[in-house]
């Protein structure tokens, strides 16, 4: 554990209709569901406030690339959507690519006997805590924090 960088994330899978969120504990132990943010206007003032509730060290944003690992239109919804997240919070955001992320919420929402229907309202937040549960666990087991730094927007000169 020598390369983890302690502090509590926040995970963030950014849909068309829904953002869900998620949190590990300052050690990375366990990434749990936190709340589904309605996609609005709203939703970044409202992942503000959960950032300012739980004070993380970074966010970790959901990149949807297909199976190939190129764009999708999807991805650069995301990338604004960091962008605008760490703008408003000041807060580092990390992307990390999301492949089978909602298929692995599906799949684990299934065997825990709900179906499609009535996950609806949580598969956002299961997906973002398997993509913050694969992200501390790749950089507990590389040393190094797991995807790509969002870069911080040009101060105007």
């Amino acid at each position: 554990m020598s390369g983890f960088r302690r502090g509590v994330r926040l995970g963030v899978d950014v849909g068309k209709a829904r953002v869900g969120i998620s949190r590990c504990d300052p050690d990375g132990m366990l990434a749990v569901p936190v709340e589904t943010v309605p996609r609005s206007d709203a939703s970044l003032a409202r992942i503000a406030e959960l950032a300012e509730e739980y004070a993380p060290l970074e966010f970790v944003v959901g990149l949807p690339v297909n199976m190939q690992g190129t764009d999708t239109p999807s991805t650069a919804d995301a990338r604004e959507f960091a962008a605008a997240l760490q703008q408003l919070t000041g807060i580092p955001v990390r992307m990390m690519d999301e492949r089978l992320s909602t298929v692995s919420a599906h799949a684990a929402l299934r065997s825990s006997g709900r179906n499609q229907r009535n996950s609806r309202s949580i598969v956002d937040q299961v997906a973002a805590v398997v993509l913050l549960q694969h992200a501390i666990d790749t950089e507990k087991s590389t040393g190094s924090p797991a995807g790509s730094v969002v870069p911080r927007a040009e101060e105007p000169i």
